[in-house]
C-alpha cells in the first residue's frame, strides 16, 4: 500500500504544537478575555448552588423550622443561580464558538497560501487528495479542539478550581484526601495521550491516502471505465479503507477502556471514601448533613467536568496530531523559487540565453546537461528531441518553475534570478499542450483575474486566435458557463481559448508546449496563420513533437539525454543527415502511411 510522505517533517513537542495553535488566539484577545470572564461568573454561579442548599438542610431542613421569608429568599436565589449559570454559560460557548470558526478561517488561508508558494517538486511528489485531506479534515479536526475541546477545557478546569475551593472551605482533611484526584486525573490523561498518538497518527495517514485513491480515481474514471479497471480499484480502495477502520477501531478500543469506565471506577472509590470518612467521624462527633450532602454533590460535579475532559481528550488528540500535519505543510522549506536582490528590473527586448546549464530533478541524475544557446528577440527557437530528452525542463527553466542549479540563464543580460515573479508572469505568455480551465465562463478564463484586462481586449485577444467564432455561437457568448476544466468544450475549443489567455497578456516571449496539438487540422491552419502573427516581435521558445510545425524555426535544438546534440534550421539539419533527419523521416513515413 501506497505510504503518505510530504518529505519534511518538522519535529516538535506535544506542547509546542499546543502553544503554537493558541497563538492564533491572540488577534482576537478581548473576545478571549470577555469569554473568560463569563465563564468565571457561569463558574462561581455554579459552585454556588450546593452551598445554598447545604444551608437550607443545616438551618431549616433538620430544625424543621421553614419562614416564608428564608424559602423565597433561599429558593428564588437557587433559582436565579440557575437561570444565571445557564445564561453566562451559553453566551460564552457563543464567543468560543465564534472564535473557533475565526480562528480556523484564518489557519485555512494561510495553509492555502503557504501551498500557493510550494515548488513544483513538492507537488510532482505529493499526491492531490493528500494535500486536500490536510486542507479540509484536518483543519476541521483543530476546528473541533477550538469548538468543542478548548472551551470544554477552560470551563472545566475553571469549575474544578471553584469545586476545591469550596470543598477547603467546608473541610481542609477531606478537601486534602480529594486534592490527590487531580494528579491521578492528570495521569491518566498523559498517559492516554502517549499511547494514542501513534494510532491516531496511523488514522490521519490512512484517511489521506483514502482521500487520494479517491481523487486520483475520480480524475481518471473515463480511463478507468474504458480500461475496465473497476474491480481493481474497488479491491486497492477496499485496502485502504479496511486499514483506515482497524486504525480507527484500535482508538475506539483505546477509549473504551481508558475514558469513562475507568473515571467512573475511580468516582465510585472517592465517593466510598468520603462515606467512610463521614461515616468514621459519627461514632465520635455529630456529622453535619448539609456538609455531606454538599460534599457528595460536588464530588459528583467534579467528576461532571473530569468525565467531560476526558471524553474529549480524543479530539484533543485528533487535532495535536492534525496540527503537526497542518504545520508540516506551512513550516516546508521547498519553496517556488523567489527572486533575489533588491532591484526589480524589466524584459523589454526578450532576449533570452542559457549559459552552460546543467539540472537534477533528485540530485543524481542530470536530465539537463551543459545547455547553452541563444534566442534572440523575434527569434523562434524550437525544441525537439525523443521523450525524455529535457524539453520540458529547458522551459520549467525558463519559466522558473525550478530554481537554476549549475550554469546560468539570463533574459536581456540580466540573470533570471533577479526577476520579480509578476515580471516573468506577465511577460512571458506560456501554452500548455493540455490547457487547464477553470470554473467561470469564457470571459473570465481569458482574463485570469487581471481586471487590467478590459473587455475589448479579452475580445480582441479571442478575434486574434480565431476562437470568437464558437464563443459568438454560444447563447451568453463570453458569459457563457464553463464547468470544471472545462469538461464542457472540446479539447480544441480549450486549446483555442489558452491561445486567448496567453495574448490578452501581450506578453514579450512566448512559450508553446506543441500549442497545436490538440486541434483538427482547419484549426491548426489557423493558429499556425495566428502563431506567424504572433511571434513577430517576440521572443517564441516551442517544443515541438510534429517537425512540421517548426520547419520555418529560426534555429531548432535536438536534444537527446538531456544533450544539445545537433541545432541549425530545418533545412540545416535535414542536410547533416543525423538524429532530425532520422525523426523527419519517421515522421513522414508515418504521415504517409495509408
Amino acid at each position: 500500500m501506497a505510504s503518505e510522505s510530504l518529505d519534511f517533517v518538522p519535529q516538535a513537542s506535544g506542547q509546542h504544537t499546543l502553544r503554537r495553535l493558541l497563538r492564533y488566539m491572540l488577534p482576537y484577545r478581548r473576545t478571549v478575555i470577555f469569554a473568560l470572564v463569563l465563564l468565571l461568573l457561569a463558574t462561581a454561579t455554579d459552585v454556588l448552588q450546593p452551598i445554598l442548599i447545604k444551608v437550607f438542610i443545616d438551618r431549616y431542613l433538620i430544625p424543621r423550622h421553614f419562614p416564608k421569608p428564608a424559602m423565597i429568599g433561599l429558593g428564588g436565589g437557587y433559582l436565579a443561580l440557575v437561570v444565571m449559570t445557564a445564561g453566562f454559560n451559553v453566551a460564552q460557548l457563543l464567543l468560543f464558538q465564534v472564535l473557533a470558526l475565526d480562528v480556523i478561517q484564518t489557519l485555512r488561508v494561510e495553509l492555502f497560501d503557504k501551498v500557493q508558494t510550494l515548488s513544483l517538486a513538492f507537488f510532482d511528489r505529493t499526491p492531490v487528495g493528500v494535500l486536500v485531506s490536510r486542507l479540509t479534515n484536518d483543519t476541521e479536526a483543530i476546528l473541533d479542539m477550538f469548538m468543542t475541546v478548548l472551551s470544554t477545557f477552560v470551563q472545566n478546569i475553571t469549575v474544578l478550581v471553584g469545586i476545591l475551593i469550596a470543598m477547603f472551605a467546608l473541610d481542609v482533611r477531606l478537601a486534602t484526601y480529594c486534592l490527590v484526584l487531580l494528579p491521578v486525573t492528570v495521569a491518566i490523561m498523559l498517559f492516554y495521550r502517549k499511547i494514542t498518538a501513534p494510532v491516531f497518527h496511523r488514522a490521519r495517514q490512512r484517511l489521506s491516502l483514502l482521500n487520494a485513491k479517491l481523487n486520483e480515481s475520480l480524475q481518471g474514471m473515463a480511463v478507468i471505465q474504458a480500461m475496465r479497471q473497476e474491480p481493481r480499484l474497488r479491491e486497492e480502495f477496499g485496502t485502504i479503507n479496511q486499514a483506515y477502520r482497524q486504525a480507527r477501531f484500535r482508538n475506539t478500543q483505546l477509549n473504551a477502556l481508558l475514558l469513562r469506565p475507568l473515571m467512573d471506577g475511580i468516582y465510585l472509590l472517592a465517593l466510598m471514601l468520603i462515606l467512610w470518612y463521614f461515616g468514621e467521624r459519627s461514632f465520635a462527633h455529630v456529622v453535619n448533613i448539609g456538609v455531606l450532602y454538599a460534599f457528595v454533590t460536588y464530588l459528583s460535579r467534579f467528576f461532571e467536568p473530569v468525565n467531560s475532559m476526558m471524553q474529549r481528550l480524543n479530539f484533543f488528540q485528533q487535532a495535536m496530531v492534525s496540527s503537526e500535519r497542518v504545520f508540516q505543510i506551512l513550516d516546508n522549506p521547498d519553496l517556488a523559487p523567489q527572486q533575489e536582490g533588491d532591484h526589480h528590473p524589466v524584459i523589454q527586448r526578450g532576449q533570452i540565453c542559457f549559459e552552460d546549464v546543467s539540472f537534477s530533478y533528485d540530485g543524481q541524475t542530470d536530465v539537463l546537461k551543459h545547455i547553452s544557446f541563444t534566442a534572440l528577440p523575434g527569434q523562434t527557437v524550437a525544441l525537439v528531441g525523443h521523450t525524455g530528452s529535457g524539453k520540458s525542463s529547458t522551459v520549467n527553466l525558463l519559466l522558473r518553475f525550478y530554481p537554476v542549479q549549475r550554469g546560468r540563464i539570463t533574459i536581456d543580460g540580466i540573470d533570471l534570478r533577479h526577476f520579480s515573479d509578476d515580471e516573468l508572469r506577465r511577460k512571458i505568455g506560456l501554452v500548455l499542450q493540455d490547457p487547464f480551465l477553470f470554473v467561470g465562463d469564457v470571459s473570465s478564463n481569458i482574463r485570469l483575474g487581471n481586471t487590467w484586462i478590459t473587455d475589448e481586449q479579452v475580445q480582441d485577444a479571442a478575434r486574434f486566435v480565431q476562437a470568437d467564432t464558437f464563443i459568438d455561437a454560444f447563447d451568453q457568448g463570453y458569459h457563457a458557463p464553463i464547468g470544471e476544466r472545462g469538461a464542457t468544450l472540446s479539447t480544441g475549443q480549450r486549446q483555442l481559448l489558452s491561445f486567448a489567455r496567453t495574448m490578452a497578456m501581450n506578453p514579450a516571449i512566448l512559450v508553446l508546449d506543441e500549442a497545436t496539438a490538440s486541434v483538427d487540422t482547419e484549426t491548426e491552419e489557423a493558429i499556425q496563420q495566428a502563431l506567424a502573427k504572433m511571434r513577430h516581435g517576440r521572443t517564441t521558445i516551442a517544443i515541438a513533437h510534429r517537425l512540421s510545425t517548426i520547419q520555418d524555426a529560426d534555429m531548432i535544438l535536438v536534444l537527446h539525454h538531456g544533450e544539445i546534440v545537433e541545432r541549425g534550421t530545418h533545412q540545416q539539419l535535414l542536410a547533416q543527415k543525423g538524429l532530425y533527419y532520422n525523426m523527419f523521416l519517421l515522421q513522414q513515413g508515418s504521415t504517409a502511411a495509408p
